[in-house]
């Protein structure tokens, strides 16, 4: 085994959202910064969308459930035991490369679900906290949006104007108004404009071309962070006074390497990161890294979704040059009231559908595949680009037996365990479930489809993985801090999904990122001992 003598004053295992976000703050302030990524650079102009097979890539190597896609950097995700299945992609950029931009921020209330709402726990910290960080990270990023959403406290101008909620937003903005509910042009990843050097995104690749492999990193790198590509970790390492003193990792030809660091922080997600901690097993941590709360790998959270699709007699198809991804959204329901017969809510993101075939006929994210026989023809006529959805995002509140667990049978490539989920929908939120897509379908009347589909809990939902190393004051209840410190490792950081004490029910990247941001600036402050 071969060491690196260059000891960085931090080490980050991932270089996805939080990873990249983080290794550009402490590189601004000039700290030694490196970055191990089990991925690769994905180049800019992979996978046209003008390519005849482009949407064979969604089902084939561009697919985004690691068990279906199997490349090199990949590891096995085993979620028989779960009804939906995890979602991601190992990359510099990580699953930014895959996702769909949508950037809605948490609310206030999300931070205080116990003392609103009774139920799960208060996060350690507030929206106040957090809201110069998710202003921050929206300039880097170069949000599209539209400022005065009044489901937000005020925000500042957006960076960017907001996208076009496209021919069936329009549609859909008739039927929230005829019914007298909430809609917004919602915050997007994506400029709508030339911004920072990037040109607007024109749809023209099936990857995301608002990454943080297009937007952090190279400002990070050029700063002078260090970034090791195909380097797979496989444990981090501590000493005998329970410090972590760098990581295990297997490069490119499979040769095991140690890196050393003065601290240790992950951002490898929600399953990710887990799997790391349990499988860094020693004397001092025989139940895996940090684990003296035993919550390591439990309280997953995702957001379980349906689907609701209407079909339309106008022309829905995307205009040319718009990239895909929700630009529109509800959050109507978003907010408690017991009377709909659960605690929390759900948001209603509205889809632009588009005009490719395939999906089309596959019956895309609903999953509803147009008939073979001899109405085919006729049934997909009637779809392709007539079709604008609706996904019921609901929130999932932390439950123990919701576990990431190591497999005891699967490996990676180089040997290490590969992941087990075990995890089912709680009965509040099947109600939520039901609730929403009820309501989903009274927006598609009141707008005037001539045709509903409708899919309760979609499998293909696994995109955000939460809560499995969660935040908190208590050492007893909780893995990390309100800084993202492990309390039983003084530093090693997590800042990734995992760390969420609840997961609200929108998509989770703007608050991943800005919590990345607010633990940086401890590292270079309050925190900065740690890193000596």
């Amino acid at each position: 085994m071969a060491s690196n003598q260059d000891i960085p004053d931090v080490l980050v295992i991932g270089a996805g959202a939080s990873g990249a976000a983080l290794v550009w703050s402490l590189a601004e302030a000039g700290i030694n910064v490196m970055c191990l990524e089990q991925g690769d650079w994905v180049a800019r102009d992979a996978f046209p969308a003008t390519n005849a097979d482009s949407q064979i890539h969604w089902l084939t190597d561009f697919h985004p459930d690691p068990s279906v896609r199997r490349l090199p950097e990949d590891y096995p995700v085993n979620s028989e035991a779960s009804p939906i299945a995890p979602y991601m992609y190992n990359a510099v950029g990580g699953s930014t490369v895959h996702y769909g931009s949508h950037y809605p921020r948490f609310h206030p209330s999300d931070f205080r679900v116990k003392t609103l709402d009774g139920v799960a726990d208060d996060w350690p910290l507030t929206y106040d906290e957090l809201e110069p960080y998710f202003d921050l990270n929206d300039r880097i990023m170069g949000v599209s949006g539209l400022r005065g959403d009044p489901a937000y406290p005020p925000k500042p101008e957006r960076p960017c104007p907001p996208l076009s909620i496209r021919p069936g937003g329009e549609l859909l903005a008739k039927g929230f108004d005829k019914l007298g509910w909430h809609w917004w042009a919602s915050d997007t990843a994506i400029p709508s404009v030339e911004y920072d050097g990037r040109e607007p995104d024109s749809g023209g690749y099936l990857r995301s071309l608002a990454s943080t492999d297009l937007t952090y990193w190279p400002k990070a790198l050029e700063l002078g962070a260090t970034l090791k590509t195909n380097a797979r970790v496989r444990e981090i390492l501590v000493d005998s006074t329970g410090k972590a003193t760098g990581a295990l990792y297997y490069d490119a030809d499979g040769n095991l390497m140690e890196q050393k660091a003065k601290s240790v922080v992950m951002a490898c997600n929600g399953i990710g990161t887990p799997r790391l901690l349990l499988n860094s097993t020693s004397p001092l941590f025989p139940d895996g890294l940090a684990n003296s709360s035993g919550l390591v790998g439990k309280c997953l959270m995702h957001h379980p979704a349906g689907v609701v699709v209407g079909v339309f007699d106008e022309w829905l198809g995307m205009e040319e040059g718009m990239p895909r991804g929700s630009t529109m959204l509800s959050q109507e329901f978003y907010e408690t009231d017991t009377s709909r017969g659960f605690v929390r809510g759900y948001d209603l993101q509205i889809l632009a559908l588009g005009t490719s075939p395939l999906p089309t006929a596959l019956g895309g994210l609903l999953g509803e595949r147009v008939p073979w026989g001899e109405a085919h023809h006729r049934v997909f006529d009637e779809r392709f680009g007539h079709t604008v959805g609706i996904t019921i995002m609901t929130e999932d509140l932390p439950e123990e037996h919701n576990l990431v667990t190591l497999d005891p049978n699967e490996t990676d490539s180089n040997g290490i365990p590969a992941v087990k989920v075990e995890y089912t929908v709680s009965e509040n939120t099947n109600r939520m479930l039901d609730h929403g897509v009820d309501r989903a379908r009274e927006v598609m009347e009141a707008a005037g489809a001539r045709q509903i589909i409708t899919s309760r809990l979609r499998r293909n939902a696994g995109w955000h993985l939460l809560g499995t190393a969660r935040m908190g004051d208590n050492p007893a209840s909780s893995v990390v801090d309100r800084w993202g410190r492990c309390h039983d490792v003084p530093n090693l950081f997590i800042i990734d999904g995992s760390i969420f004490t609840t997961s609200a029910c929108i998509n989770p990247t703007s608050t991943i990122q800005a919590l990345a941001l607010r633990t940086a600036d401890y590292l270079k402050g309050e925190g900065r001992d740690l890193i000596r």
